[in-house]
């Protein structure tokens, strides 16, 4: 897909979730996540920290956040719905199902998180063993949060430093 030929608004959304992904996938916090988690797993592991940093988010919303986490999701899944025709038409049914399952609200619940984990696990197109990845999850649950909550207010402070540069130098 030609990204140039996309709203300039979304061009800029897309640098700066690629910014923000950049940023995270470097971090000395996800590096250290990823070492609680399993050998036989650890190839899968940013996946599951994306996931899992979902739900410390959500968790810890209040903090980083001041509208209600469920005031927050519904605005964002109308704003997501009203967008959906703008979307290239191979990302629609993954944000409609977003939308309809409420996938954010499901990451409260750790079991509910570990359930999503395996739904990845099936859909990775080769032989794997990062089902059951929830186990690695929750037998180093206190450290990962740890790593959570000094991961994030940095994150915000990289978006906040980046997000003047993205918007004015688009060839970022």
């Amino acid at each position: 897909m030609d990204i140039k030929s996309l709203p300039e608004a979304v061009q800029l959304g897309l640098r700066q979730h690629r910014a923000v992904d950049v940023f995270t996938d470097h971090s000395a916090e996800v590096l250290a996540a990823k070492q609680y988690f399993s050998a036989e797993r650890r190839r899968f592991s940013g996946i599951a920290i994306d996931m899992l940093f979902d739900h410390f988010l959500i968790r810890h919303w209040s903090t980083f956040h001041p509208q209600p986490f469920d005031l927050y999701t519904k605005q964002l899944y109308q704003k997501l719905q009203t967008d959906l025709p703008q979307m290239p038409a191979s990302m629609q049914p993954t944000v409609s199902a977003i939308i309809r399952q409420d996938w954010f609200l499901s990451y409260t619940d750790i079991n509910q998180l570990g359930l999503a984990l395996d739904r990845v696990a099936q859909r990775i197109r080769f032989a794997n063993q990062f089902a059951g990845s929830i186990e690695d999850i929750q037998a180093h649950y206190v450290e990962l949060e740890q790593l959570f909550l000094q991961f994030f207010p940095r994150l915000q402070q990289h978006v906040q430093q980046q997000r003047w540069l993205t918007a004015e130098n688009p060839a970022r």
